[in-house]
C-alpha cells in the first residue's frame, strides 16, 4: 500500500505509536481518539480542525492567524503576557533604549527564576519535565541564539559559537560545521558565565549602533536563516530579548511542576 493509499480503522490498533519525520500533508483524521496525544516539533500551518474538543489542551507554538471559534487568538496571548511579563512589549520596539530596557527587566526576570531553582533543590536547574529542555539548557541555547544572531550576524565573528551552545531541533543535523557538540555537558557555572560573557556582547553591540540606522538591514543572519530571507538590525538585535521572555515562560511553567512535585513527595 503506497502512502497516499495508507488507511486506518477501527481494527488498527495505534495506541502509542510514534510517527517521526513522516510527511502527513493533508491527511484526514475522522472521529479520532487522541486522549493524551503529543505533537513536538511539528508543523500545522493551514491545519482545519472543526468539532475538537481541546478540553484542557496545554499548546505552545507559533499561533500567528490561529482562530478559534472565530476569534484570532495571537493578539489575546500577546496581550496576556505582556501583561504577566511588564518589559516584555518593548523587545519587539524598534527604538534601542526600549529594547534595551526589556532586556534589563528579562534578566532580572531569569535571575528570581534561577532563585526560586535555587531554592528548591541544588540539581532543579538540571531537571527536565516531559522531555522539555532544563533550565540549563535553555541557557546553553539562549547562548547559541546570541552567537548566531549577534555574534556572527551583527558584529562580524566567523567563528562565533559556543562549543556547548545548544541549537533549536530543526537545526542539530547542522551544528557540527559549527563547531558545536551536542554531547557536551558544561556545568551548570560554565554555562552561566558563557551566558554572561555573550549578554555583555549584546550590550556592547547596543552601545556601538547607538546613532546608526537600525532600519537597515542586518549585514548577515545566523546561518540557519533561509536564503533571500532578511532582517532589520533592530529586528536581529531584538531577537536576544524576545528569546529571553519566550524561554522565560517555558522554564517558569516547569518549575512550577517541580515544585508541585516536591510537594505531593512530602
Amino acid at each position: 500500500m503506497t502512502r497516499a493509499e495508507a488507511r486506518f480503522g477501527p481494527d488498527d490498533e495505534l495506541r502509542g505509536a510514534r510517527f517521526v519525520e513522516a510527511d502527513m500533508t493533508g491527511a484526514t483524521f475522522r472521529l479520532v481518539q487522541l486522549d493524551g496525544v503529543r505533537v513536538e516539533q511539528s508543523f500545522l500551518p493551514g491545519a482545519v480542525m472543526r468539532g475538537v474538543d481541546l478540553t484542557g489542551a496545554d499548546i505552545d507554538g507559533e499561533i500567528t492567524g490561529l482562530r478559534v471559534n472565530g476569534v484570532e487568538v495571537a493578539p489575546l496571548v500577546e496581550a496576556e503576557l505582556d501583561r504577566r511579563y511588564p518589559g516584555r512589549a518593548q523587545a519587539r520596539s524598534a527604538d534601542l533604549a526600549e529594547q534595551r530596557a526589556s532586556l534589563d527587566a528579562a534578566l532580572r526576570a531569569w535571575d528570581a527564576h534561577l532563585a526560586r531553582a535555587a531554592a528548591l533543590a541544588p540539581g532543579a536547574v538540571h531537571e527536565s519535565v516531559d522531555g522539555e529542555w532544563s533550565t540549563a539548557q535553555t541557557l546553553r541555547h539562549l547562548v547559541f541564539a546570541i552567537d548566531g544572531w549577534i555574534r556572527y550576524g551583527l558584529r562580524g565573528i566567523d567563528d562565533p559559537f559556543w562549543y556547548a551552545g545548544l541549537p533549536f531541533t530543526e537545526y542539530e543535523p547542522g551544528v557540527a560545521a559549527l563547531g558545536v557538540d551536542l554531547a557536551a555537558t558544561p556545568s551548570l557555572e560554565e554555562t552561566l558565565a558563557a551566558h554572561a560573557d555573550r549578554i555583555a556582547e549584546v550590550y556592547a553591540t547596543y552601545d556601538d549602533l547607538e546613532g546608526t540606522d537600525v532600519e537597515a538591514d542586518a549585514p548577515r543572519l545566523p546561518p540557519w536563516a533561509p536564503e533571500g530571507f532578511t532582517r532589520a538590525v533592530h529586528q536581529s538585535l531584538g531577537v536576544v530579548a524576545r528569546e529571553h521572555w519566550a524561554h522565560l515562560q517555558f522554564v517558569e511553567r516547569d518549575l512550577t511542576t517541580l515544585e508541585e512535585r516536591a510537594r505531593a513527595a512530602r
